[in-house]
């Protein structure tokens, strides 16, 4: 390929992600731009402040080692008029609890998860498979060999986060079952007295 300045450079990267819609992985970038990880990373680096500076519609992600864009926040409301989408649900609070379960112990089975809780879990685990925040990893070799549950990108975009290292560290909740996340990716206290089982069946 003949050598790109950096502005073409720019221009190329910016065209394969638009073209991708989906996390596209750096090393895809660097193979197909002949670049280095480093230099690819700063060329999305400034790609990314660029978009937020100048208040662009566009925002340009970093989940892991993928690069995803995607529209801004600030005009969803607009978007979802342009194209009649209906606004998803705020997730339950047994929703989150499950889900926090599994981003911090990660990959783990169901039957984990309903250890910690002390109800069953199946149905929210089922729809956060819907809504593509977990996925299943594996079997755990085992009698049963019970199927591994882990988060997603979607999960990381959904609550703003680069990386899992981006997770609040844990606190002491007095009882591991009432930790959740709130849908800014913050750890929130305990439910004060709720009854998740009685929750269980709302929506996620």
């Amino acid at each position: 390929m003949e050598s790109m300045d950096m502005r073409e450079i720019e221009s190329a990267m910016e065209g394969i992600l638009f073209a991708s819609g989906e996390p596209v992985h750096v090393d895809r970038l660097c193979t197909a731009l002949e670049l280095d990880r480093a230099t690819a990373e700063q060329v999305l680096q400034r790609l990314m402040d660029y978009y937020a500076y100048e208040r662009r519609g566009i925002r340009l992600l970093r989940m892991e080692d993928s690069w995803q864009l995607c529209s801004a926040p600030d005009y969803a409301e607009v978007i979802r008029r342009a194209f009649e989408i209906r606004k998803p649900a705020k997730l339950s609070q047994p929703a989150l609890e499950v889900l926090t379960i599994i981003a911090y112990y990660q990959p783990t089975t169901r039957a984990y998860v309903d250890q910690i809780r002390g109800v069953d879990s199946a149905y929210t685990i089922g729809l956060l498979l819907e809504r593509r925040l977990i996925e299943e990893c594996g079997r755990l070799q085992v009698p049963g060999r019970p199927h591994l549950y882990r988060t997603t990108k979607q999960f990381l975009r959904a609550f703003h986060l680069t990386s899992l290292e981006d997770l609040p560290e844990m606190p002491d909740l007095g009882g591991e079952g009432q930790m959740r996340l709130n849908e800014s990716g913050e750890i929130v206290d305990p439910l004060d007295g709720a009854d998740s089982a009685a929750a269980e069946s709302g929506d996620a």
